[in-house]
């Protein structure tokens, strides 16, 4: 069962028909939509300050959400897949975008609504990527833009993919 604990006040809340993995670990400020799943070894820190998650997010093996004390707080947009190993400080991912594995995005940027941030990437603090924009390195730099059709086709598959795995853990 996973870990959810309350802190400084503070209790998650869940939305309807959300997959929890067994280890996941969901702590204070934190408000999730419906229908995402949060995968195995995932950290979801909500003790300094809120994180925010719109419906029908995968938050995927490995991720940790965190921001700063009083400073930068998480919102992350409906249908948004956070890949295996992301870290996401602080940081804003809009609508029907994409956080390969193994990124990191910082405190204050922002991942416009139908962005990709590329596996392995670094998004520096502050950063503003655009919608529809394909970002990566380290740091990340604009690589080219996104069909905005294709983008949104992607992750929806990608975020029903995932509701349809999170269903699996609850046939056993």
């Amino acid at each position: 069962m996973a870990i959810i604990q309350e802190v400084r006040g503070f209790t998650p809340k869940i939305g309807k028909d959300c997959f929890l993995a067994a280890n996941a670990v969901i702590v204070g400020d934190v408000v999730m939509g419906d229908e995402c799943s949060v995968w195995f070894s995932t950290v979801l820190r909500g003790d300094v300050n809120s994180i925010r998650i719109g419906n029908r997010v995968n938050i995927q093996d490995g991720s940790v959400l965190h921001t700063l004390y009083q400073k930068s707080t998480i919102e992350i947009g409906d249908d948004v897949s956070i890949g295996h190993n992301v870290v996401i400080h602080g940081a804003k991912i809009r609508d029907y975008a994409l956080v390969g594995m193994g990124a990191v995005v910082m405190d204050d940027a922002v991942v416009g609504e139908g962005a990709i941030v590329a596996a392995g990437s670094v998004v520096l603090s502050k950063t503003q990527i655009g919608p529809h924009e394909l970002w990566g390195g380290c740091p990340a730099k604009f690589i080219k833009m996104v069909e905005p059709e294709k983008a949104k086709e992607m992750n929806e598959k990608i975020a029903r993919n995932y509701l349809m795995y999170s269903k699996w853990y609850g046939e056993q």
